[in-house]
């Protein structure tokens, strides 16, 4: 993939757990940005493609391509354009598995919990 289709900004955010101190119990998620304005290329499936993931995944809405990043996880959730996308998946490309990450993802399905 060249370079220039990297053309959308995005935000990757990992969830932080805090514990209560006092019983261990989780308390509410809060999100913290661990990658900013990263390239990405942003595309929403056609509707041939949306009817082949829904069959696997049925709130796969788009896919996000971004260069390699160790460490990045379906747990994590992505901004773009003020919009929220939680992460179905991360897809190695297929040449060497370290250039490019393929990332199936939904919109406000639930704000990425």
């Amino acid at each position: 993939m060249r370079a220039g289709r990297l053309r959308h900004r995005i935000d990757i955010q990992k969830p932080v757990v805090e514990r209560d101190p006092e019983d261990n119990t989780e308390l509410p998620v809060r999100w913290e940005t661990v990658w900013e304005r990263c390239p990405a290329s942003v595309e929403p499936l056609s509707a041939r493609e949306f009817l082949a993931a829904q069959a696997t995944q049925s709130e796969v809405t788009a896919k996000i391509v971004v260069r390699y990043r160790p460490g990045l996880v379906p747990t994590m959730r992505i901004i773009h354009r003020g919009e929220i996308y939680n992460i179905a998946g991360a897809l190695p490309d297929n040449v060497s598995g370290l250039d490019y990450l393929t990332l199936p993802v939904s919109k406000g399905v639930n704000d990425g919990r």
